[in-house]
């Protein structure tokens, strides 16, 4: 069931990753360091928890080719009140390979990438080209970029009938930056980013839910339109104080053809403490107005043409506090190794749902009632912790 864990933090995904998007475009005249990490990621909230590791390689050819590949797992355990309420807990297993290079010709970068993504009913390839180009004495970077997926999404039957459905769905993406050194102290970038997506766009094995003439509550598959026009735009700025501290500050805004309007900020702040240690500490925050298909509890069957009751189409906000601490290594520990960093980071996220209830509360069994009737449970919340640990390696 890929769609139902890594499509619905879609609009989340996008406006956070926005400005890392165009940052590998932004970083002109310079090559990336080489260098490899290893990673391990887990994301536990909801009733879901996903967990993995992460590889990541990078090694340049002389000083004008970087290459660079990275393998990303992530294992599935899912039992969240979209799935207790329309099937049964699950796991499952995704894999991901992406190899990149980057090419440096004086102030011109130009960088390419191929991402593979498997899962048991989810498949996704997609190609990507940015090129950045410093200019007015290097303190001025534009930088644009151009994606383009192609996805085949499934839904799994039983062992008589392993594949039930397939269809195809294809993201483009279109992206702009601009980066500018305003003083030796402020760094400023403005990026903005165009999604075109086409095809099957829904999750096969979601439903809504519906009220019948008879009062008795039924379900029938959601219907998404074939196609999503979204632009989102960022604008991100750095600034360094004194004891070697930086502040950051980022907002982004989204709006897309289904109704949907988001905003999102970041607050961070870097504090080194002597040679070796480095604490960060953030603060995020997100809304979002609901799709204009989007309902909890329609009247009838069929009430419309298109028909959405997933959580992520409704309207909701997020927070999140983060902390983060890196430690380099000794050098003398190294050898043949120009440093080594041990890096944790901890956040904890709180998600509260404005027109989503928990369905759950409205679900009894023969020997148990409701304790809700439909349309009329709890707003749904949930709180999550994400912790991420890797190791950073130059050579």
């Amino acid at each position: 069931m890929a769609v139902t864990n890594y499509r619905a933090l879609t609009l989340r995904k996008l406006l956070a990753g926005i400005a890392l998007t165009i940052t590998t475009c932004t970083q002109a005249a310079v090559l990336p360091e080489e260098r490899t990490e290893f990673l391990f990621h887990q994301f536990d909230g909801g009733g879901v928890t996903i967990s993995g590791p992460s590889v990541l390689v990078r090694k340049n050819v002389k000083e004008t080719v970087s290459l660079w590949g990275n393998y990303y797992v992530d294992s599935v355990t899912s039992a969240s009140v979209d799935v207790m309420t329309q099937g049964s807990p699950y796991t499952e297993e995704r894999l991901q390979t992406s190899l990149g290079a980057d090419f440096l010709y004086d102030r011109t970068t130009v960088s390419t990438s191929y991402t593979e993504s498997s899962e048991n009913d989810y498949d996704a390839q997609t190609i990507s080209f940015g090129i950045s180009q410093d200019m007015f004495g290097d303190l001025t970077t534009v930088a644009m970029g151009f994606s383009h997926g192609n996805d085949i999404v499934m839904r799994n039957g039983d062992e008589d009938e392993e594949v039930q459905f397939e269809d195809e769905a294809t993201h483009s993406r279109y992206n702009f930056a601009v980066t500018q050194i305003l003083t030796k102290s402020w760094i400023v970038s403005l990026v903005g980013e165009t999604v075109i997506d086409e095809g099957f766009l829904n999750n096969p094995y979601r439903s809504v839910r519906y009220t019948q003439p008879n009062g008795n509550i039924a379900r029938q598959p959601e219907n998404y339109p074939r196609t999503r026009n979204s632009d989102a735009f960022a604008i991100r700025s750095m600034y360094y104080i004194p004891y070697r501290a930086a502040l950051k500050f980022e907002y982004r805004t989204y709006s897309d053809s289904w109704g949907i309007k988001a905003n999102n900020y970041e607050i961070r702040y870097i504090h080194p403490y002597k040679d070796r240690w480095k604490f960060t500490g953030k603060y995020r925050g997100y809304s979002q107005t609901q799709a204009n298909f989007y309902s909890d509890l329609f009247p009838y069957s069929n009430a419309q043409d298109f028909l959405a009751s997933d959580k992520e189409m409704s309207a909701f906000s997020d927070s999140l506090i983060g902390v983060g601490v890196a430690y380099e290594v000794k050098s003398k520990y190294l050898r043949m190794l120009d440093k080594l960093t041990l890096n944790l980071y901890v956040d904890q996220m709180s998600f509260d749902y404005e027109n989503f209830r928990n369905h759950r509360l409205s679900q009894g069994t023969d020997d148990t009632p409701a304790e809700y009737a439909a349309g009329e449970e709890p707003l749904y919340s949930f709180d999550a912790t994400v912790i991420r640990f890797f190791v950073s390696i130059w050579y």
